[in-house]
C-alpha cells in the first residue's frame, strides 16, 4: 500500500477492487487514503534510517522483502504513528521545496517519489483497521484523524515553493520533453497539484483547505453510519421459517446466530452475501420484505445514523470547492482526465444502454408474473420478490437451478482456478506460504507466494481474506500493501483480495453463486494488475478509474472458459465434474436477468452523475432520489444497486464520485477485448493474445494514456456494439 506523498489513489467501497461489489478507481487529486476501501497504487522506497519504537512505523522485516507486522498491530498505536509519520513527511516535503538549487527532475520529482516511507507503512495498518478489522475504538481514532489527514494534505498541495518547482519542470517539459516515463510522472504530479488548488490565491487556498477538512470528517461519519446499520440490523429466524433455504445457508446462519448468543436461531445478516441468497430462496414473503428493507434502508432510518443530511452537505461542499477552481460542477472537474473526458460523454453511454435495460426488466417481470400466477401467487411483484421469482423463471425457462450450480462452485476450487488462469496468461505460480511465516491480521487470512513459473523469480505475496465478520466492511475489494517499481531498487508486490462470503459451518465447503464467483474473479483481476506492473516510478502505478475496472472485468470472462469449467467445477460431495448438460444450461442462460443486473447498476451510476450535476443549494436527498428515478422511468420492481444513503463508493470518499459509470465504460472495453480473444486461434488462452494482454493492458499501469494502450492491444478503439451483443440488447442506432 505504499505511496509517495503525492499520489493518485482509488477510493472504493464495493468490490473492490464490487461494483456489483467489484473494486477499484483512480483520481488525479491528492487524496490520502483513509480506508482500505482504497486501492493504493503508489509507493516510495524511502530512507529507512530513522529508528522507530511504534510498530506501525517500523520498517517491515522478515522474508519476501519484509511484510507488515499485522499480528502486532494495536489500535492504540494508530494515532501516534500517524501523527509522527505526517510530521516526518512534511519535513521531507519542506526540504525539497526549500532546496536552493534550481529544480530538476532528480532533485524535485524523484525526491518526491521516494518520500514518505513511514507514512506508507502506517497506512498499511490503518487500511486494515478501517476495512477489515474495524471497531468502536478504532472509529473514534478514525474520526479524530480524518481532519488531520486533510490538513496534512493541504499543507503539501498548498506549499507554494514546492508547487512552483513542479510547475517549472512541467512547463519546461512541454518545450523539451523528458523520456516518456519521466514526462508522464511530471504531468501527473503537476495535474495533481493543479486540481487540488495549488494555483489559487491565498484566500481561496484557505477555503479550499477548510472544505477538504470538513469533507474528510463527513466521509468518515458516512462510512461509520453505514457500518453501524450493517452490524445492528440482523434478522433472526426460527426453525419453522427456513422453508426454501439451501442447506449450506441454513448451517452458516445457525453458526452466525450461535456466535451472537442466539443458539437455536438462524441469522440473516445485513450484508449482500447474506441478503441475496435469502431473497432468492426463502418462501417467507414477509421475511423477504423485512430483510430487503433492512438492507436497502442502510443509512436511511431517520435516526442518528441517517446519512441524507450528510450527503447534502457533501454535495454542497464539493461544488463549492471545484467552483474555486473555475469548474461549473464536480463532474466536470473530476472527469477531465478520465477516458470519458466529460460528464456528457459518460451520460451518453449510460443513456444509450438505459432504454434497452428497462425494456428487458418489463419482459423479466412479465415472465415472473406468469410464474407467480401458475403457482397461485396472485401478487404484484415487489422488489423483495424479484430475486425469488427470477429464480423460478430461471428454472422454468432454462431448467437451471442456481442452487444446483452452487454445488460445483467451491471457493477453494475457484481459488485454484484463478491461479490456473494466472499461470496460463501471466506465467505466475501460486504457492501457499508456510503457516506462521507471514504475519496476518486474522486467522481466516491465507497467503500465497507468487513466482514466475518458468524462472522461479519471486514476484510478491497474495493475501486472501474471504469471510464476512463484524467490523469488516461489506462488498469485495482489492488493495496493495506494497506496489512494484524499479525506482531505488526493484520491489515486490504485496496484494490482497477481500470478500464477504458467509463462513461455512465446520467441515462444510464454502459454496458460492455464479455471480459471487464472477466477483471473485473480478477482484483477482485487480490483483493481477498489481502483480503485472512493470513501471519504474511509483506514481505510474496509479490509474484512471474508468479504465482500471477494465482489467478486472475482463478477467471475469475466464470463469466460463472450458478449461476452468472442466478442471475446477466439481461437485462438493462427489468430486464429479459438472455435467456437460448443466454447463450448456449455464451458457444458454448467460444473458438471463440482464435487465435486473444492468438496471440496478445503471440507476446507481446515473444517480451519482445527476446528483453532482444538480444544484445542491437546497437539495433534499430523499426527494431528489425519488424524483430522478421517476424521471428515468425506473421500474418499481427493483431498487438501485446502491441507494444514495449507503452509496459508499460515492460518499465515503471521492474515488467513485461521478465515476461509478466507469464500470460500464470499462465493460465496453471488456466486451470488445473479449471478442479479440474469441477470434484468436487459441481462444481465451491464445499465447499471442495473452502476451499482448500483459504487455499493453496490464504491465504499463498508468505509464501511457489508456486510450493509446487499448489501441495498441486491439488496433482500434472499442465500440458499444460488443457490449450490447454480450447482454443480448438491441444495438442502438447511431
Amino acid at each position: 500500500m505504499q505511496y509517495n506523498i503525492l499520489f493518485l489513489v482509488i477510493l472504493v467501497s464495493s468490490p473492490i477492487f464490487n461494483f456489483s461489489s467489484k473494486t477499484t478507481d483512480m483520481k488525479p487529486n491528492i487524496y490520502f487514503r483513509f480506508s482500505c476501501a482504497a486501492i493504493v497504487l503508489l509507493f516510495a522506497a524511502c530512507s529507512q534510517s530513522t529508528s522507530f519504537t511504534n510498530i506501525l512505523l517500523k520498517p517491515w522485516e522478515g522474508p519476501y522483502q519484509g511484510t507488515p507486522a499485522f499480528d502486532k498491530m494495536k489500535v492504540t498505536d494508530v494515532k501516534p504513528a500517524m501523527l509522527k509519520a505526517m510530521e516526518l513527511s512534511l519535513e521531507e516535503m519542506e526540504a525539497i521545496a526549500s532546496n536552493p538549487e534550481a529544480p530538476t527532475f532528480e532533485n524535485t520529482i524523484e525526491e518526491m517519489e521516494r518520500s514518505g516511507a513511514p507514512l506508507d507503512r502506517a497506512f498499511a495498518y490503518y487500511g486494515i483497521f478501517s476495512s477489515n478489522m474495524s471497531s468502536p475504538e478504532f472509529r473514534e481514532v478514525q474520526t479524530e484523524l480524518a481532519p488531520l489527514f486533510s490538513e496534512f494534505q493541504s499543507k503539501i498541495t498548498q506549499n507554494e515553493s514546492l508547487f512552483q518547482r513542479v510547475k517549472t519542470l512541467y512547463e519546461a517539459s512541454k518545450e523539451n520533453p523528458l523520456p516518456n516515463d519521466q514526462q508522464r510522472v511530471v504531468e501527473l504530479t503537476y495535474q495533481s497539484f493543479a486540481m487540488s488548488g495549488a494555483d489559487l490565491d491565498a484566500e481561496k487556498k484557505k477555503r479550499y483547505a477548510e472544505i477538504n477538512k470538513e469533507l474528510s470528517t463527513l466521509y468518515t461519519q458516512f462510512s461509520n453510519n453505514v457500518l453501524h446499520d450493517e452490524e445492528n440490523y440482523i434478522t433472526y429466524l426460527s426453525e419453522n421459517q427456513l422453508d426454501g433455504l439451501p442447506d449450506d445457508f441454513v448451517k452458516s446462519a445457525a453458526r452466525i446466530a450461535e456466535s451472537k448468543g442466539k443458539t437455536g436461531k438462524y441469522a440473516v445478516t445485513n450484508t449482500r452475501s447474506s441478503m441475496d441468497p435469502f431473497l432468492t430462496y426463502s418462501t417467507e414473503r414477509e421475511l423477504r420484505n423485512q430483510v430487503w428493507t433492512n438492507y436497502y434502508s442502510r443509512g436511511d432510518n431517520d435516526d442518528e445514523y441517517d446519512n441524507k443530511a450528510i450527503i447534502a452537505q457533501i454535495l454542497k461542499l464539493r461544488k463549492e470547492r471545484v467552483a474555486l477552481l473555475g469548474y461549473a460542477n464536480f463532474a466536470e472537474w473530476r472527469l477531465q482526465n478520465r477516458m470519458a473526458k466529460n460528464p456528457e460523454n459518460a451520460l451518453a453511454l449510460m443513456e444509450a444502454v438505459w432504454p434497452a435495460a428497462i425494456a428487458r426488466v418489463d419482459e423479466e417481470v412479465a415472465d415472473m408474473k406468469a410464474i407467480a400466477n401458475s403457482m397461485g401467487d396472485t401478487i404484484t411483484i415487489e422488489p423483495w420478490d424479484y430475486r425469488y421469482y427470477a429464480e423460478k423463471v430461471r428454472k422454468a425457462k432454462y431448467d437451471l437451478d442456481s442452487d444446483e450450480v452452487k454445488q460445483y462452485l467451491q471457493m477453494d476450487k475457484l481459488t485454484d482456478a484463478m491461479h490456473y488462469v494466472a499461470g496460463r496468461l501471466f506465467g505466475y505460480a501460486f504457492s501457499p506460504v508456510p503457516e506462521g511465516s507471514v504475519p496476518v491480521f486474522h486467522e481466516d487470512v491465507k497467503v500465497w507466494e507468487v513466482t514466475n513459473k518458468d524462472t522461479g523469480e519471486h514476484i510478491g505475496l497474495w493475501y486472501l481474506d474471504p469471510y464476512a465478520r463484524e467490523g469488516k466492511r461489506s462488498g469485495a475489494w482489492a488493495t496493495t500493501y506494497r506496489s512494484y517499481s524499479t525506482f531505488d531498487g526493484k520491489t515486490n508486490v504485496l496484494a490482497s483480495n477481500n470478500s464477504n462470503f458467509v463462513k461455512p459451518a465446520p467441515g462444510e465447503a464454502l459454496l458460492i453463486s455464479w455471480d459471487d464467483a464472477t466477483t471473485f474473479f473480478h477482484e483477482f483481476g485487480h490483483a493481477l494488475h498489481f502483480f503485472a506492473s512493470n513501471v519504474k516510478y511509483p506514481t505510474l502505478n496509479s490509474g484512471v478509474r474508468d479504465y482500471t475496472e477494465f482489467q478486472s472485468q475482463l478477467l471475469e470472462r475466464w470463469l466460463s472458459t472450458d478449461e476452468v469449467i472442466d478442471r475446477f467445477l466439481v461437485h462438493q460431495k462427489t468430486g464429479e465434474p459438472i455435467p456437460d448438460v448443466l454447463v450448456a444450461k449455464i451458457k444458454k442462460a448467460a444473458t438471463f436477468n440482464q435487465g435486473f443486473a444492468t438496471t440496478e447498476y445503471l440507476a446507481s451510476a446515473l444517480m451519482d452523475m445527476k446528483l453532482h450535476l444538480a444544484d445542491p443549494t437546497y437539495i433534499d436527498v430523499g426527494a431528489f432520489e425519488r424524483k430522478t428515478l421517476a424521471a428515468l422511468n425506473m421500474p418499481k420492481e427493483l431498487p438501485m444497486r446502491h441507494r444514495t444513503p449507503h452509496f459508499g463508493h460515492v460518499f465515503s470518499g471521492e474515488g467513485y464520485a461521478t465515476a461509478y459509470y466507469g464500470y460500464m465504460w470499462a465493460d465496453v472495453l471488456t466486451a470488445d477485448a473479449s471478442e479479440a480473444f474469441r477470434e484468436a486461434p487459441g481462444g481465451f488462452y491464445d499465447k499471442e493474445m495473452a502476451a499482448k494482454l500483459v504487455t499493453y493492458l496490464f504491465a504499463p499501469r498508468n505509464s501511457i494514456d489508456p486510450a493509446k494502450a487499448y489501441r495498441m492491444f486491439r488496433g482500434r478503439d472499442a465500440s458499444i456494439d460488443a457490449l450490447m451483443h454480450t447482454r443480448d440488447f438491441p444495438i442502438p442506432n447511431n
